[in-house]
C-alpha cells in the first residue's frame, strides 16, 4: 500500500473515532471535566486548556482510536439487536460478569502505565461526570453504552497519566 493510502486510512480512522464519540454525546468538555476530576487534587494549577491538550494527544493514538470505533461499534450493534445471544443480552444490560468492556479500556491506559491504570479503576467506581450519565439504565433505555463509558473512561485516565508523567519529566 503506498504512502499517500495509508495516510488517507489514518486519517480516516482518526475522523470515524472522533465523530463516534460524538455522535454518542461525548464532547471535549466531558472529557476534561474527567481529566480535571481525576488530577485536580495533584496538580492544583491544572487548566482545562492543559486537560485538553493531553486529551487530544491521547485521541492521535491509533491504539485509541481503533479502541472508540471497535467498542462503539459493539455498543450499536447491540442496540439494533444483530449480535448473537447470549452475547445481544449481556451487553444489551451491561452484565456485570462480561468484562470485555473493561478489557478493552484497559488497552487504552496500557499506553500510559500503571498511573493509568490506577486512574481507571477509580474513575470506573465513582463514575463522575458524564460516566455516571452513560452508565445509567433509567435514562439509556434505548442506546447501550456497556463499551462507551469504559472507552470514555479509559481516555481520561489516559490524558491523567499522559499529564502525570509529562509533570514529572518522563513522558
Amino acid at each position: 500500500m503506498s504512502n499517500m493510502n495509508t495516510a488517507v486510512r489514518d486519517e480516516k480512522v482518526r475522523n470515524t473515532a472522533h465523530r463516534l464519540l460524538e455522535e454518542r454525546g461525548v464532547m471535549m468538555e466531558h472529557l476534561v471535566e474527567l481529566v480535571l476530576f481525576l488530577q485536580r487534587a495533584y496538580y492544583p494549577d491544572l487548566t482545562p486548556e492543559a486537560c485538553e491538550q493531553s486529551i487530544r494527544k491521547v485521541l492521535e493514538k491509533r491504539e485509541i482510536q481503533n479502541a472508540i470505533i471497535t467498542g462503539i461499534q459493539l455498543d450499536i450493534l447491540a442496540e439494533q439487536g444483530k449480535l448473537m445471544e447470549p452475547l445481544q443480552e449481556m451487553l444489551q444490560t451491561d452484565e456485570g460478569l462480561y468484562g470485555i468492556d473493561e478489557i478493552l479500556a484497559l488497552s487504552i491506559v496500557n499506553v500510559y502505565g500503571s498511573i493509568g491504570f490506577t486512574n481507571y479503576g477509580y474513575i470506573d467506581k465513582t463514575k463522575p461526570g458524564i460516566l455516571e450519565k452513560l452508565n445509567d439504565k433509567k435514562l439509556n433505555t434505548e442506546t447501550v453504552h456497556t463499551f462507551l463509558d469504559d472507552i470514555v473512561g479509559a481516555i481520561a485516565a489516559a490524558a491523567s497519566s499522559r499529564l502525570a508523567h509529562s509533570r514529572f519529566g518522563t513522558k
